[in-house]
C-alpha cells in the first residue's frame, strides 16, 4: 500500500516521532495535517515543510481538551490515516507517586487517545487506519500510571479494531526510551545517563534511532492486513526483567 495521495493526520506532528513520521510520509506524496499545542512552533514546522517542498497544513490541538478535539474533527471532512503521539511519561510507583500524577498519566495515555478515536472514527476513509502510541520499558513499581496507560492503549486498539472492521484498521506502536526532542528540557548529562541505562538493559545493547521507530508507524499505515496489534519497537526490552 502506498501513502501517495493519502491524507494523513499526525497528532503531535511538530517534533520527535510525529514530525519524523510526517516528513517521510510527505516524501512519499501524502497530504499532511499536522497538529500541535503551540501555534508558534507549529508555524515554524510548517515553514520547514514548505521550504522542503512538502504540502502540509497545521491546526492547533490540545488532545487533553474535549472541546479542542471535537472542534478539530468537526473541521475535518475526512482522512485516510491518523497517527497519534498523544501521551506523556511519569516516574514513581503506586506508593511513591501522588495520586494526581498517576491519574494524569492514565488520562494522557488512555482517555486522550480514546477521545481522539471516538471523534476520528466517523471520518476515517474505507481502507484507512488509526495508529496510537503506547510504550515499553517501564515497570509498575517505577512508572505506575504510565504502565496502566500503556496497557490500556493495547486493550483499546484490540477493541477498536473489531468495532471499526472491516472499514478501517487500528493499531499502536510501542517504543521504549529513545533520544528525541521530548527530553529537550532535561539536562544533557541526565539524557546521557538515561541513554546509558537503556543501552545496558535493552537486549540489543542500544536505544533506537528515531527512524527505526518511525518505520513502525509507516508499516502499520501501509500494511492493510494488520489490525488490533501493538508493535513493540523496543529492542526486546520487555523480554527481560
Amino acid at each position: 500500500m502506498t501513502l501517495h495521495g493519502k491524507t494523513i493526520i499526525v497528532i503531535g506532528g511538530t517534533s520527535g516521532f510525529g514530525k519524523a513520521t510526517a516528513l517521510v510520509a510527505a516524501t512519499e506524496g501524502a497530504r499532511l495535517i499536522l497538529t500541535g499545542r503551540d501555534a508558534a512552533k507549529l508555524d515554524l514546522v510548517l515553514a520547514e515543510f514548505s521550504a522542503a517542498g512538502h504540502a502540509a497544513e497545521g491546526r492547533v490541538l490540545d488532545a487533553a481538551s474535549p472541546e479542542s478535539v471535537a472542534g478539530f474533527f468537526d473541521g475535518i471532512a475526512g482522512f485516510d490515516h491518523l497517527v497519534s503521539m498523544a501521551g506523556g511519561f511519569m516516574g514513581g510507583g503506586f506508593l511513591a507517586a501522588e495520586e494526581a500524577v498517576i491519574r494524569r498519566a492514565v488520562d494522557e495515555k488512555l482517555f486522550a487517545n480514546l477521545r481522539i478515536a471516538r471523534a476520528a472514527a466517523p471520518k476515517v476513509a474505507a481502507g484507512g487506519s488509526l495508529t496510537f502510541t503506547a510504550g515499553s520499558g517501564g515497570r509498575p513499581q517505577n512508572a505506575s500510571g504510565a504502565i496502566i496507560g500503556n496497557e490500556a492503549i493495547r486493550i483499546m486498539v484490540r477493541g477498536l479494531a473489531v468495532e471499526l472492521a472491516p472499514r478501517a484498521r487500528v493499531n499502536a506502536v510501542s517504543p521504549t526510551w529513545t533520544e528525541t526532542p521530548l527530553w529537550r528540557d532535561m539536562a544533557a548529562e541526565d539524557v546521557a545517563a538515561t541513554k546509558r541505562h537503556f543501552d545496558g538493559i535493552i537486549p540489543l545493547g542500544r536505544t533506537a534511532t528515531i527512524g527505526e521507530v518511525v518505520d513502525g508507524y509507516l508499516f502499520l499505515m501501509k500494511n492493510g492486513f494488520v489490525t488490533g496489534q501493538t508493535l513493540a519497537v523496543d529492542g526486546g526490552v520487555d523480554l527481560v526483567g
